[in-house]
């Protein structure tokens, strides 16, 4: 007898908006694996029943969207160290034994897209500054520390939640400074910064852009925004106007499907110029 197919899915409420299907059905057929991956709208209260339901369903396990990622992470059975520092899981795994095990690839799809759209940026070269003190953020400012970045200069309009986020990322003395710089003065904390990256929902469709002194950041220094609707926010056309590298924020969820994809299925697929048109003409 054939195996049968394996099945994964995602959670979330609401979730058809999620364009999880769309990416891991587009691997799924590219790679000719016998697979499934559903959307399941889950209510807040639920999360758990929804999680322990995997393993009785024979599903490889799922992704986790908002507003459960924080949910998830105090029912699974063990986490990998980035979703326990950031108390957020977007991948369950179902183990053999019927554990669960949750991890967080949102700072690993931010780094991959960074690497991949702006290759000549270097880590270890200076201060980054990150905008925004939320969940987004917190992932963003942790994958930072741990590929090396010497000082991640937090900008945030509410300063209590800044230094929150701060305390709880506390560096090892082994990785670089968690700075919070005056939001009031964003040109002293841009300057000779080799990284900006808008970790906020300011210039997303509906809101209102952000408004940034750019003239303050060195010419070789690169602008990173993690919105993606739209996908050339006016904060990057205005970084593009002077000349500046810009990352959209499409990788970074292209990206941080794929370890997902390997942990169900057994490959780590590409972001292929193909993937990105699917998606991109769905937005």
């Amino acid at each position: 007898m054939d195996p049968l197919p394996r099945i994964a899915g995602v959670i979330g409420w609401p979730i058809a908006h999620s364009r999880s299907p769309l990416l891991h059905r587009y691997w799924l057929q590219r790679h000719g694996i016998a697979g499934a991956y559903l959307p399941f709208a889950v209510a807040p209260g639920q999360v758990e029943a929804a999680l322990r339901g995997l393993a009785a369903l024979g599903m490889a396990g799922c992704n986790v969207t908002v507003p459960h990622k924080e949910a998830a992470a105090a029912v699974v059975d063990s986490c990998d160290a980035a979703a326990r520092r950031l108390g957020a899981v977007n991948l369950v795994t179902v183990r053999p034994d019927g554990t669960l095990h949750g991890a967080n690839t949102d700072g690993f799809g931010f780094l991959e897209n960074l690497r991949e759209r702006a290759p000549h940026w270097q880590a270890a070269a200076g201060a980054v500054v990150v905008l925004g003190a939320g969940g987004a953020a917190r992932s963003v400012v942790g994958a930072l520390l741990d590929a090396g970045v010497p000082e991640v200069r937090l900008l945030a309009r509410t300063s209590a939640r800044a230094r929150r986020l701060a305390q709880e990322l506390a560096p090892s003395p082994e990785s670089g400074a968690i700075t919070l710089p005056d939001w009031a003065d964003p040109a002293a904390a841009l300057a000779g910064a080799t990284l900006l990256v808008n970790a906020t929902s300011a210039g997303m469709d509906g809101r209102p852009p952000l408004a940034l002194p750019l003239a303050a950041l060195p010419a070789e220094a690169v602008v990173c925004d993690i919105v993606y609707t739209p996908l050339q926010t006016p904060l990057l056309r205005a970084a593009a106007a002077r000349g500046l590298a810009t990352v959209d924020g499409l990788g970074m969820l292209l990206h941080q499907a794929r370890p997902s994809f390997a942990a169900w299925f057994g490959v780590m697929p590409e972001v292929t110029p193909e993937l990105r048109a699917l998606v991109t003409a769905s937005l």
